[in-house]
C-alpha cells in the first residue's frame, strides 16, 4: 500500500475564527507516517450498515484497521461471528466477551466461541461529498 505525501500549508486549521494563511507550503503530510504504524498488520474496510452511527461510523466510510494492536474494553473493532466480519464496539461482563452496536435498532451481541477480534479500527475516513 502506497499514499502519496500531501502538501500541507499550515499545521492546524482554526475552527473558530479563521486565521490568515500562509502563501506558501512549508511542509509535506506522509499519510504513510501519520496513520499507519505497522504496515504489514494494516488494512483498509469499508462499512456497509448503520449499526455504529451513534459512534460516528457510517455506510460508505472507510476504516484503517490494525491487527497489531491488542483490543481492549470500549475499542471499536472488526470481530468475525460465524466467519463473517463485523464492526462494533467491544465490552466485557461478568461472563465473557459482547460487542456492543452504537445504534438502538440493533442488539449487544455475546460473543460465541466461533468467534475472534480481527483488528482494532484506528481510523474512520469519511469523505464530505
Amino acid at each position: 500500500m502506497y499514499l502519496l505525501p500531501v502538501p500541507i500549508s499550515i499545521p492546524f486549521v482554526s475552527a473558530g475564527f479563521p486565521s490568515p494563511a500562509e502563501d506558501y507550503i512549508d511542509s509535506t503530510l506522509d499519510l504513510n507516517a501519520h496513520l499507519i504504524e505497522n504496515p504489514a498488520a494494516t488494512f483498509f474496510l469499508r462499512v456497509a450498515g448503520d449499526s455504529m452511527t451513534g459512534a460516528g461510523i457510517y455506510s460508505g466510510d472507510l476504516l484503517l484497521v490494525d491487527r497489531s494492536l491488542t483490543p481492549k474494553v470500549n475499542d471499536i473493532v472488526i470481530a468475525t461471528i460465524h466467519n463473517e466480519f463485523t464492526v462494533k464496539r467491544l465490552g466485557r461482563h461478568k461472563d465473557g466477551w459482547f460487542l456492543q452496536s452504537e445504534n438502538p435498532d440493533y442488539p449487544c451481541l455475546d460473543m460465541p466461541e466461533d468467534s475472534h477480534i480481527w483488528g482494532v479500527v484506528k481510523y474512520n475516513i469519511r469523505s464530505l461529498k
